[in-house]
């Protein structure tokens, strides 16, 4: 049997972390097997479907390198199966269902609807949802609302007694009683677009579809499919629900723990391989040891058998770690290019980049590549090296247990030091203006970090920086000798006021 996968989304929000890791698994499993991946957008909830949604899905696709491999011919390429395109199809097969039994028209309007649902409410009754009342409609009343041209919704009958049961590969058999589905959930809505269920399973059967990898959320659905797919007298695919994806908290994954849209993650500077490599991982594992896979190595190794049935647990700090992991990758030319676009839209160099420009980026480049976890905040870490920066307010200069006097004690006392060496040439390398402070704090009986946090604070504008005396070599003596004199003169005047 070829296999034949396929990814639906819903176009009606930004491609999320649960949503590609959907693709991703449907993607390897396909390129695994031999088989053929579908790409369908399911836009029949016209009211919420957006372009915008759309253009997305299509961006974090081919960021990801997630390729579909057959769809309708546009322009000469194959593009997804859109549903909204498919209307004729549907409206065939829902006549079909109608003519056969299983379905039938509603004509129920939303005030009684309401009612309904209000009164059921009130009495707490324990039937839930809607009452059946046309389908047991007289054929004589049935007749005369055709004819009036009133306003309807196709409703599926679902039988009233007995179980539907299905396999899932992960799962095993599921099963559910038939009085405990949707009571005749609607088929086609008033706007002559089908719901998600019915043209869900019309589309998978038609597209041959062999096996439906879906999150766990959808299994509530299965039974009413199995239903459908009975009607219709198809045969069902091979069932996948996939586990979760949580936060670390134990609940799902959320905007309360965290950006979950993958743009997002693109715009803060994660690496595609690196983030296609860390959410294939999450409830699918090759063995116990191995955690980095390229893509042509997940195109040969996945299988459903490794998918976990344990939720997967979305760790940000481990994605970091990750992306961090492929920047060291990088080689200094690749990394340059990598950057250069995020330098430029957080406005710290010109597009292009000058000369100047570029010779600081090319010699900053083996300051940053071991500690840079993502490539977005390149522009925070070396900003202090392309513009200048505000003077730091005295409290951000002064070390712990210490005060404003000692801040500026280590500042004159590193000032003379910075213009000791420069006064020498070209000045020590980094490894060598190190020990000399070192060496310094040694004599002052202070802890190094402690001698060197109100320089850092003074240079850069910021406790945290890219080592220190080498960015200090890259700065150059005016800059670095400035910042400090400004910071020696704000300390100066915080003195004076406290006297």
């Amino acid at each position: 049997m070829s296999v034949r996968v396929r990814y639906a989304p819903s176009p009606t929000g930004l491609q999320h972390i649960g949503g590609i890791r959907t693709a991703l698994f449907n993607y390897f499993f396909a390129r695994s097997q031999g088989g053929n991946l579908i790409l369908r957008i399911e836009d029949t909830d016209q009211e919420r479907a957006t372009s915008e949604a759309v253009q997305d899905l299509y961006d974090m696709l081919d960021w990801l390198g997630i390729s579909w491999d057959e769809g309708p011919e546009k322009g000469g390429d194959f593009g997804p199966y859109i549903q909204s395109e498919r209307n004729e199809i549907y409206r065939e097969y829902t006549e079909k269902l109608i003519a056969d039994g299983y379905a039938y028209r509603c004509y129920c309007t939303p005030e009684r609807l309401t009612a309904l649902r209000t009164e059921q409410e009130r009495s707490k009754s324990k039937e839930k949802g809607y009452d059946r009342y046309c389908r047991n409609l007289e054929d004589g009343e049935r007749r005369e609302l055709e004819k009036s041209g009133k306003p309807y919704v196709i409703r599926f009958k679902v039988p009233l007694e007995g179980k539907t049961s299905f396999n899932d590969v992960l799962m095993g058999t599921i099963s559910r009683k038939n009085r405990d589905i949707n009571p005749d959930p609607v088929l086609v809505k008033s706007d002559g677009f089908p719901t998600y269920h019915l043209a869900n399973v019309i589309d998978d059967h038609l597209m041959g579809i062999t096996h439906i990898m879906r999150a766990q959320e959808w299994i509530p659905s299965g039974s009413l499919h199995i239903l459908l797919y009975e009607a219709f007298g198809w045969e069902p695919p091979f069932y996948c629900h996939l586990p979760l994806v949580m936060g670390k908290d134990g609940q799902k994954l959320s905007k309360r723990h965290g950006s979950t849209a993958v743009r997002d993650f693109k715009n803060d500077g994660y690496l595609p391989e690196a983030v296609m490599n860390y959410i294939s991982l999450l409830g699918w594992s090759y063995d116990d040891k191995t955690e980095f896979f390229t893509r042509e190595e997940l195109e040969k190794v996945f299988s459903l058998e490794k998918i976990n049935k344990a939720p997967g647990v979305f760790d940000y700090k481990k994605l970091d770690w990750f992306n961090g992991m492929y920047i060291r990758q990088k080689s200094p030319v690749e990394l340059r290019d990598l950057i250069i676009p995020f330098l430029i839209r957080d406005g710290i160099i010109a597009d292009p980049p000058t000369d100047d420009q570029e010779k600081v980026i090319g010699a900053m480049i083996p300051l940053i590549h071991e500690r840079l976890k993502k490539l977005g905040d390149v522009a925070k870490m070396t900003r202090f090296l392309f513009q200048d920066i505000e003077t730091p307010k005295p409290e951000d200069v002064i070390p712990k247990k210490a005060n404003a006097a000692k801040a500026l004690e280590i500042l004159n006392l590193s000032k003379d030091l910075f213009k000791g060496i420069w006064g020498s040439g070209d000045g020590a390398d980094g490894e060598d203006m190190e020990q000399l402070f070192r060496d310094t704090a040694e004599k002052l009986h202070v802890g190094l970090g402690a001698l060197l946090m109100p320089i850092r604070a003074a240079v850069t504008g910021s406790k945290i920086s890219p080592p220190l005396f080498e960015s200090v070599r890259l700065l150059g003596k005016k800059k670095t000798l400035e910042r400090i004199d400004r910071t020696i003169r704000l300390l100066e005047q915080k003195l004076e006021q406290e006297v």
